[in-house]
């Protein structure tokens, strides 16, 4: 019995570390994106400013 549940175990633990590796590199990458759009985002809003600009029309609130 107790070489069975080895087996159930060495044969799911491969599945499991890969699992968790892939989440975490998407988590990672996810959030690089969203920091990199706030960042152009950031950027965008203070080049606008600077030439007078208004926000663009998705950026307004609706009246």
């Amino acid at each position: 019995m107790d070489e069975y549940v080895g087996a159930i175990i060495w044969s799911l633990l491969p599945t499991l570390v890969v699992s968790v590796l892939f989440v975490f590199v998407l988590r990672g990458i996810l959030r690089m994106d969203r920091t990199e759009r706030r960042a152009y985002a950031k950027i965008e809003a203070e080049e606008r400013a600077a030439r007078g600009l208004t926000a663009p029309a998705s950026d307004r609130p609706s009246s």
